[in-house]
């Protein structure tokens, strides 16, 4: 399906997850209609995004501070830290998982979940909510598991699109802060994209004044997509 063919709708007004006094609204394309990685790496291409099997982009009347954002692979340097980071870590082992129900994802996603979103959208999920977020019924998604010493300390939840991997979700170990874990899967996925020649990896939306959302734009070159069209920041 091409995206003239499909049918958007905006939702109701809401709270705002990211910044207080704020209602946000969302754009979605037709939850009836046929989704497909194809269409959907179009409509990403636009901003959009997907939570489980809606795709949507926001439109809030009031306010503009969400930036989709996306990293041009083959532009990316890392930094002095992210090197570090990427050193640090050698003896993490990476391998591609089905993207289905798994116990020890489970465990990790509420341990990672109790204590660095508690109170959030998410909180508190069973494992019938968990995997229905994670996953969808039309998009190639993989379950990236990260190791230490065959101990699972990360997952990365990746969507593999027509010219790009879309960072969806990267839970991780809290204990383990300081390995850096959710950067170490963003380099990764990263030199995935090249491998694959993919030349992007999109990391959802970026909000400038929060805080949780300020570790996208160490990774520079980043573009955000605003008026329409892809801007290097």
């Amino acid at each position: 399906m091409s995206i003239e063919e499909l049918k958007f709708f905006l939702s109701t007004e809401q709270a705002c997850s990211y910044l207080s006094d704020i209602q946000s609204t969302s754009v979605f394309a037709d939850p009836d209609a046929k989704m497909t990685t194809e269409t959907y790496s179009l409509l990403i291409n636009h901003g959009f995004r997907r939570s489980a099997n809606y795709v949507y982009r926001p439109h809030c009347t009031s306010c503009t501070s969400c930036k989709p954002a996306r990293i041009p692979v083959k532009l990316f340097k890392p930094n002095r830290n992210q090197k570090r980071v990427w050193k640090r870590n050698s003896n993490i082992t990476i391998s591609a998982t089905p993207a289905e129900f798994n116990e020890s994802h489970f465990q990790l996603y509420q341990k990672y979940i109790a204590q660095r979103h508690t109170g959030g959208e998410m909180d508190h999920a069973d494992r019938t909510r968990y995997i229905e977020f994670l996953n969808s019924d039309w998009c190639d998604t993989v379950f990236y598991e990260l190791k230490l010493d065959e101990q699972l300390v990360a997952v990365a939840v990746t969507d593999n699109l027509t010219e790009g991997l879309s960072a969806l979700y990267t839970f991780f170990d809290p204990d383990l802060a300081a390995k850096s874990l959710g950067t170490l899967s963003i380099l990764w996925q990263i030199e995935k994209a090249k491998e694959m020649n993919k030349p992007w990896v999109y990391l959802g939306y970026w909000i400038e004044a929060c805080e949780k959302m300020s570790y996208k734009k160490n990774f520079s070159p980043l573009e955000i997509w605003e008026d329409e069209s892809w801007h290097a920041i």
